[in-house]
């Protein structure tokens, strides 16, 4: 390491001590009067220059006052002539929270008048979140599975994604099936009723997924050949989820036939 990366190093370890310490006029003492700062709060297009930085401190000192950590864990500099980089996890947070959780920080350096100052500081915290667009394509996948275990008569395959907990508001039946025991029941009969072919599919599925939770909803139809020759139906499903380690599973379904107003028969005639 030579004289600038263990000048610039010092700098660093003595600029995580001050913020641990609330200690403002340190915090600023290298950084450089056009300072651009992307934080891990808003502004989304970074904080410009060294008043305005500053006015970032307080609020975090008084919360790191409450007993948290802000302790660099590993820090690599390279540097130049006049120009240098800096990159270290920190841990950050209460001491209770940090666990292996670190804060990424990178610096920018520059040097002027024989000092280093920082001129561009970046924070930020790995993200855990799944794209909304990953995760609904994840539940219209465990869509296609339920068609295809359909299709292969698999009893086993159709379970799979189901909660042992799930509750279910079939067509038929008391007015609902709670746990896993219950509904594969139903999709035993179901199959069974099928001679031959069966399809199950939702052609126009919406789906909306958030974080581990998600809803689904639609029109089924089932195609199916039975003693009595081939039948098929429409009806309303809505289908929540809930995703764990190993995957979605279906935690809630709601099924449905409209009801004729004037007779009080289910409609299943009925079709988009």
């Amino acid at each position: 390491m030579n004289a600038d990366e263990q000048e610039i190093r010092a700098l660093i370890e003595r600029w995580a001590e001050a913020v641990h310490q609330g200690d403002l006029a340190t915090v600023l003492e290298d950084h450089a009067a056009d300072i651009v700062m992307f934080d891990v709060p808003p502004p989304h297009d970074g904080v410009r220059g060294l008043e305005a930085y500053g006015e970032t401190w307080p609020g975090f000192f008084e919360w790191q006052a409450s007993g948290a950590v802000f302790e660099i864990v590993s820090l690599e500099v390279t540097s130049g002539a006049d120009v240098a980089f800096a990159f270290a996890l920190l841990k950050c947070g209460l001491p209770a929270d940090v666990g292996d959780t670190r804060l990424r920080l990178t610096l920018g350096l520059r040097k002027e008048n024989g000092r280093w100052t920082v001129t561009h500081e970046h924070h930020s915290f790995p993200s855990d979140e799944t794209p909304p667009d990953v995760l609904e394509s994840e539940v219209r996948g465990l869509h296609d599975h339920w068609s295809e275990r359909t299709a292969a008569k698999d009893l086993d395959g159709l379970m799979s994604n189901i909660a042992d907990d799930v509750v279910s508001y079939e067509h038929a039946g008391p007015l609902q099936y709670a746990g896993k025991p219950a509904v594969r029941e139903v999709c035993k009969a179901g199959l069974e009723l099928a001679s031959g072919k069966v399809d199950l599919t939702t052609p126009d599925l919406t789906v909306l997924a958030r974080n581990d939770l998600a809803i689904a909803w639609g029109l089924d139809h089932i195609a199916a050949e039975t003693n009595d020759g081939p039948t098929e139906s429409w009806s309303r499903a809505t289908r929540v989820f809930q995703r764990h380690a190993d995957g979605w599973q279906l935690i809630h379904q709601h099924l449905s036939y409209p009801i004729d107003a004037t007779t009080g028969a289910a409609r299943t005639d009925l079709k988009p």
